[in-house]
């Protein structure tokens, strides 16, 4: 196992949010001081052992809220960036934090999978935040939840934003057939790639890179094979837990988010998103876009 490659997502015990969003269940909700501690101390651990690791490694943090407006995430996503053994370190956000830390990062390794949230920012201030990125030479890819009254403004993020800059759309699934052909067309013409995550991809028996090179660690150290299968593999701080990564195929009727179909192998995503699978930015050029 040394000379693997591993896709690793976090997520800690923090599950607060400075935002409001009506379809969150984690809007404008907080954490104590002492859960906070408890959280930035299971991070360093984390944030340790994978400088003691010998495979190369992927990280995407995956907070249950935001978490860069927070000083010791910064300092976690700069500290692995300098590690030898990160092929990339990521993270979601709202991009409401102040971002001079990321002058302090390897840009070479770090990303952004930054989120614009219609009701929580202006398209102005939003945009600013954007080209500071931009300017600065971080890679981040942009994404928005495809409610049918913010395509608009969507649309007119995809004009503002540079043309390299990957734009996504997630599927809004809690009302079924929330789309017509004429809005899914639309869509497209934002995200050429709206349709992966538009579906819900049968999953039962099909084999998957979760649980094998890719899996989730918790606060704890615990292993999942990723976030919608919550059954315990293993500890990382445990001497002997790469025994328990192996080939296995999913348990899950359908998988309908892109940080768990990124790993279904029939998918072969891999082609699509080359070395930005962590941060959701494809190969542009299959589409004829400008960009990596």
């Amino acid at each position: 196992m040394s000379l693997q490659s591993w896709h690793i997502t976090y997520r800690g015990s923090l599950s607060s949010c400075n935002y409001d969003c009506g379809y969150c269940p984690f809007a404008k909700t907080s954490n104590t001081r002492s859960e906070l501690q408890e959280d930035y101390k299971s991070l360093d651990q984390f944030v340790n052992w994978v400088h003691q690791r010998q495979e190369q490694i992927r990280i995407l943090f995956t907070p249950w809220g935001e978490s860069l407006v927070r000083k010791p995430y910064q300092q976690a996503i700069i500290r692995l960036s300098h590690a030898p053994n990160i092929n990339r370190v990521a993270i979601q956000t709202n991009l409401s934090c102040n971002l001079e830390w990321v002058k302090k990062a390897n840009n070479a390794k770090i990303a952004l999978w930054v989120t614009y949230h219609p009701s929580q920012t202006t398209l102005e201030k939003f945009i600013n935040k954007c080209t500071y990125l931009f300017q600065n030479n971080v890679r981040f890819s942009v994404g928005s939840v495809g409610l049918k009254q913010d395509l608009g403004l969507i649309e007119q993020l995809r004009i503002l934003l540079p043309q390299s800059v990957y734009l996504w759309v997630n599927a809004y699934k809690d009302k079924p057939s929330y789309y017509n052909n004429s809005d899914i067309n639309r869509i497209l013409k934002i995200d050429p790639f709206f349709d992966l995550n538009h579906k819900n991809h049968a999953s039962l028996g099909e084999a998957c890179f979760a649980g094998e090179t890719s899996f989730m660690v918790n606060h704890n150290g615990d292993i999942q094979r990723c976030h919608f299968i919550k059954n315990k593999l293993a500890n990382i701080y445990d001497g002997n837990f790469t025994q328990s990564l192996k080939p296995r195929s999913c348990n899950l009727d359908i998988c309908d988010c892109h940080i768990g179909y990124i790993n279904l192998k029939k998918l072969n995503l891999n082609k699509v998103f080359k070395n930005g699978m962590v941060e959701r930015i494809p190969n542009l050029k299959i589409y004829n876009i400008s960009g990596e």
